[in-house]
């Protein structure tokens, strides 16, 4: 066999391997979800020197109820089997609200049979218990899969206002947070992801880090 011969097939084994190498080394759990709302900075002494870390937002319980039905829900209820979809819907749903829907409707389609994967909408105009019921039925929710709900005043402010800032409060100005934002809230109550529910490329970029997140539960 001729050097130039010898040369050629070593290159053919070799791209592979070498192939193989990067992907194992430069492929894998590179993409990493972030955390969001950050809360504070705390300084830790490790090996006599100060490391800043940042401490994030995790969500206090909270207890609201189910529009269909009146069941209660709760934050923990929402959580518990993996991970779940946060929304927030206006009084009388306008366009923008529909073309959230719409998107939250093929998510609901998208995971109907992960049970991991959980949808809340929380209505911002608090007891609407007949709308919460309406808006599940137009939207075609299964139960114990996408919740709609509601709940008294200072409940659903404290919720959407204090804790996840999807609307503005009091002291801020009229131009605040955007109320058709979806969150991502893991199994711990941490946001791990704000996309325009209205934008069906943050939508997919929804879906994919959903993927993450699962994939993250299976290989801890």
């Amino acid at each position: 066999m001729r050097p130039q011969q010898v040369l050629l097939l070593g290159l053919m084994l070799l791209v592979p391997v070498l192939a193989f190498l990067f992907l194992k080394g430069f492929g894998t759990n590179r993409y990493a979800l972030p955390f969001y709302l950050p809360e504070r900075v705390d300084s830790t002494l490790v090996a006599g020197k100060w490391q800043r870390d940042t401490v994030y937002h995790q969500l206090g319980s909270f207890q609201l109820r189910e529009g269909a039905g009146g069941r209660e829900v709760t934050g923990a209820e929402l959580k518990a089997q993996g991970l779940y979809i946060l929304s927030a819907m206006p009084p009388g749903c306008p366009t923008d609200c529909q073309r959230q829907t719409a998107q939250l409707v093929r998510l609901q389609e998208k995971y109907r049979q992960e049970p991991r994967v959980r949808l809340a909408s929380v209505l911002t105009s608090p007891d609407s218990m007949a709308a919460a019921a309406r808006y599940a039925e137009q939207a075609g929710a299964i139960a114990g899969k996408w919740f709609f709900l509601t709940g008294n005043e200072s409940t659903v402010n404290r919720l959407l206002k204090q804790e996840l800032q999807l609307l503005p409060s009091a002291t801020t100005a009229s131009a605040g947070p955007d109320p058709l934002v979806v969150l991502l809230v893991d199994r711990d109550g941490y946001v791990r992801g704000r996309y325009n529910g209205t934008s069906e490329r943050d939508m997919n970029r929804l879906i994919t880090e959903i993927s993450v997140l699962l994939y993250i539960y299976d290989n801890p």
